[in-house]
C-alpha cells in the first residue's frame, strides 16, 4: 500500500492511499466499455435505424457522438468529485496535491492530456460500418501503453495529466456524497451562527478543514485538529471554548449555511 503525504496550508500533513494501478486500469476499462456502448449504440441509430448510411454527415457524427465522448471524463469528473462512472464503482478519486478538490483548470489540464484516446474518439467517422469501432479501440489500447509506463515510473503513480495539473488518484473507503464534500447537512430554521467569520476562507481551506476532520476522527488524532483549531483562530481572529471536533463541525456548518443563503439571493 502506498501513502501519499500532503502539506496543506494549515502545515498539516494528510495521508492519503494512492489507488492501486488495476484499480485505476479497472476504472478506464468501465468508462471505456460506456463509451463504447454509446458509440456503438448511437451508430445503430444513425445508420440502421434512421437509414442515414446514405446521407452521411461527418459533422453531425462528431456533433452528437464524438463531443459528448470527448468531454465525458471533463465533465463528470467536475460534477461527481473526481470520480468518473469507472472510477466511482473502484472506489477512487482524483484530488489535488495540496489535499483538496482540484480546481476547474486542474482537471482541465487532467483532461486534454488524453491525447492517446483521440484515434478512438476522432477516428470512426471516416468508417461507417462497426469496424472502425473495434480498429480505434485497439490503436487506442497501443497509444495507451505510453500511458501506463508513466503512471508505473513516477513517484505518486501519476499519469501526464496528473503531473500537469498537480493532481493524483487515491482511494477512497465510501461511495462519493453530501458527507464526503464541504457541505454539512444544517435545519435552516432557527439555525445561529457562530463564526460568520468563516466566510474569509477560500475553497481550498474549507475543503482541508473538511478533510483534516475526517481524517483526525477516523484515527482520533486531536493533535491534527487542534493545530488546525489554533491556526483557523489565529487567523480570523475567533475565541471560542469549544473542543476541537466541535469547533471544525460549527465552521463547516456555518460556512454551509452562509454559502447557501448566498447562493440563493
Amino acid at each position: 500500500m502506498s501513502i501519499i503525504k500532503i502539506e496543506t496550508a494549515f502545515n498539516i500533513e494528510l495521508e492519503f492511499e494512492i489507488a492501486a494501478f488495476h484499480k485505476r486500469l479497472s476504472a478506464y476499462i468501465i468508462d471505456f466499455i460506456i463509451l463504447l456502448i454509446y458509440l456503438a449504440g448511437m451508430k445503430y441509430l444513425f445508420y440502421e435505424v434512421l437509414q442515414m448510411r446514405q446521407n452521411r454527415n461527418i459533422g453531425l457524427d462528431i456533433l452528437i457522438i464524438s463531443l459528448p465522448m470527448l468531454l465525458y471524463s471533463l465533465v463528470a469528473e467536475v460534477t461527481m468529485n473526481g470520480q468518473t462512472i469507472g472510477k466511482k464503482l473502484m472506489a477512487i478519486r482524483v484530488i489535488s496535491l495540496d489535499g483538496g478538490e482540484p480546481a476547474l483548470g486542474q482537471y482541465i489540464l487532467r483532461w486534454i492530456t488524453k491525447f492517446f484516446e483521440w484515434p478512438f474518439l476522432f477516428g470512426y467517422v471516416f468508417l461507417p460500418d462497426y469496424s472502425a469501432v473495434f480498429i480505434y479501440a485497439f490503436m487506442t489500447g497501443i497509444l495507451g501503453i505510453g500511458v501506463v509506463i508513466i503512471i508505473t515510473v513516477s513517484t505518486n503513480s501519476q499519469r501526464l495529466g496528473d503531473l500537469a495539473a498537480g493532481t493524483v488518484v487515491v482511494n477512497t473507503k465510501s461511495d462519493m456524497g453530501i458527507h464526503d464534500t464541504v457541505f454539512i447537512d444544517v435545519a435552516p430554521e432557527n439555525y445561529a451562527v457562530m463564526f460568520p467569520q468563516v466566510m474569509r476562507l477560500n475553497d481550498n481551506d474549507i475543503n482541508t478543514i473538511k478533510t483534516v476532520l475526517t481524517q483526525g476522527k477516523k484515527r482520533r488524532n486531536n493533535d491534527m485538529m487542534v493545530r488546525v483549531q489554533i491556526k483557523v483562530k489565529e487567523v480570523l481572529n475567533i475565541e471560542s471554548s469549544l473542543e476541537p471536533a466541535p469547533f471544525l463541525e460549527k465552521l463547516l456548518e456555518d460556512y454551509n449555511y452562509l454559502a447557501t443563503r448566498e447562493g440563493g439571493r
